[in-house]
């Protein structure tokens, strides 16, 4: 893991906003799965996963997005992900990752 956060998280009015910053990666997918897991646990209406900062992501970041979904899905809570750069955005299409999870932004 780096020493330089990848996330950052905002609640406001039922809604907790996960925002990503660099590269999501090997090196700092636990980093995601922890927040993202946090957010869950903490119950909010809706997570949104703010991507607009997000230079790269690789299968295991994919992976970590997938499980805050599902564990988001179990506890009926909206899960959405905003505002990735165009070369993230062909990341999550050919994926398949936007056939399930709503994409705003």
């Amino acid at each position: 893991m780096t020493d330089e956060s990848v996330t950052s998280v905002d609640t406001v009015d039922g809604t907790t906003t996960v925002s990503l910053h660099g590269e999501i990666d090997i090196l700092t997918v636990e980093q995601v799965r922890i927040v993202l897991g946090e957010a869950v646990a903490a119950g909010p209406q809706r997570i949104v996963v703010d991507m607009a900062d997000v230079a790269f992501i690789d299968s295991t970041g994919l992976g970590a997005l997938i499980s805050g979904f599902q564990r988001a899905r179990d506890r009926d809570i909206g899960f959405r992900l905003a505002r990735p750069s165009h070369n993230v955005r062909q990341i999550l299409v050919l994926s398949g990752l936007l056939e399930v999870v709503e994409l705003t932004g």
